[in-house]
C-alpha cells in the first residue's frame, strides 16, 4: 500500500473512534488517504445529555457527535450500520429489537462488504478478537469484520486494534511514581474485561505501534466531539497532559497472519519515520514508548 489507499475503520459506537484509532485516521487523512469510518450501532446505551432537546433522542445527540468528531479527523465518509446498541454484558439491552450482539452475522457482513466493494478498500480496521474489553458489541465488530471479509469481492488487508497491555502496564507504572494515580480515570492493563478476559492483548501479540503524540490534541479534539459522554469523555481528557500523551499517543494493531514482533511504523508504506526507532521500550520518564511483552 502507498499513497492515496482507501482505510476503512469499523467502530462499534461513536466516541469509539476517538479514543482508539482517531491519531491513525488523522494521519492517515493528513497524507492523502481516504478514511472511510464504519459506525455500528448509534450508542442507544450511552449517557443521555442533559440538555436533549423535546423528540431529541440519545442515538440522534450522539450522531451529531460523531459526524462532528469525523470532521475534526479528516474523514471522508460516515456509514452507519443501523443496528441498536446491545449496552454491557447481562444489561436487558441485550434483548432490545436489533441490538448489534444478536444481529444476523452474513448480514451484517454483507452491510459492511458492500462499504468495502463501494469503497475498493485496501485496508480494512476492526477489533481484536474480545473488543479489548469483551464488550458484545466490539465481540461482534471483530466477527463482522471477518465476514465482511470473505464476502468482499476484493479481499483488503486487516489490522484490528488492541490495548497493548505491557504499554498500559508501564503508563500506570509511571503515574504512580509521579503520585497521579489517584483520582484519574485510565485504562487499568491489570483489569478484567466484561468478558472475564484481561483487556487487550500482550505486546507480543501486536504487530504494529502507530505514534500519534504529534496528534494527541487532535484526538482530544475529537473525544471532546463527544461532549454527552461526560463520565468516559471528561475523564480521559482530563488526564494531566503527560499521561493523556502515554496513554492514548501510541495506538497498537494486530495483523493476523503476519508474522514478526512489534514495529513502530506507519503500518500502510514501509519505512519508519525520521527519529523514531522501530523497536523501543518504554521510557518511565515521561516518553511512554511501547514495549514488547517481557520475558
Amino acid at each position: 500500500m502507498g499513497a492515496m489507499s482507501t482505510i476503512v475503520f469499523f467502530h462499534a459506537h461513536p466516541d469509539d473512534e476517538s479514543s482508539s484509532t482517531a491519531g491513525t485516521m488523522a494521519r492517515a487523512a493528513a497524507r492523502g488517504d481516504r478514511v472511510v469510518l464504519v459506525v455500528a450501532t448509534g450508542g442507544e446505551c450511552g449517557e443521555p445529555a442533559a440538555d436533549l432537546a423535546p423528540g431529541e433522542t440519545v442515538a440522534d445527540r450522539r450522531h451529531r457527535e460523531l459526524e462532528a468528531s469525523a470532521a475534526t479527523l479528516g474523514v471522508a465518509r460516515v456509514e452507519w450500520l443501523g443496528y441498536r446498541d446491545s449496552g454491557m454484558t447481562g444489561w436487558t439491552q441485550n434483548k432490545a429489537l436489533g441490538a448489534f450482539m444478536n444481529a444476523d452475522l452474513d448480514e451484517a457482513g454483507r452491510k459492511l462488504a458492500d462499504v468495502l466493494d463501494e469503497e475498493d478498500a485496501d485496508a480494512l480496521i476492526g477489533y481484536d478478537w474480545h473488543g479489548n474489553y469483551g464488550h458484545p458489541d466490539h465481540v461482534m465488530v471483530h466477527h463482522v469484520t471477518w465476514s465482511g471479509v470473505e464476502q468482499a469481492a476484493r479481499r483488503p488487508r486487516v489490522l484490528e486494534v488492541s490495548i497493548n497491555r505491557d504499554h498500559q502496564e508501564t503508563v500506570v507504572k509511571m503515574a504512580r511514581l509521579r503520585g497521579l494515580e489517584e483520582g484519574i480515570h485510565m485504562p487499568d492493563p491489570t483489569s478484567l474485561g466484561d468478558d472475564g478476559n484481561p483487556i487487550g492483548s500482550p505486546a507480543a501479540d501486536l504487530r504494529w505501534g502507530v505514534d500519534v503524540r504529534d496528534l494527541v490534541d487532535v484526538k482530544k479534539a475529537a473525544m471532546r466531539c463527544h461532549a454527552s459522554q461526560v463520565t468516559d469523555i471528561e475523564g480521559f481528557t482530563s488526564l494531566p497532559p503527560e499521561l493523556f500523551e502515554a496513554t492514548f499517543g501510541w495506538e497498537f494493531y494486530r495483523e493476523p497472519g503476519v508474522v514478526g514482533s512489534l514495529d513502530v511504523n506507519w503500518p500502510f508504506e514501509g519505512g519508519p519515520w525520521p527519529g523514531t526507532p522501530s523497536h523501543c521500550t518504554c521510557d518511565l520518564e515521561g516518553r511512554g514508548w511501547p514495549v514488547r511483552s517481557r520475558s
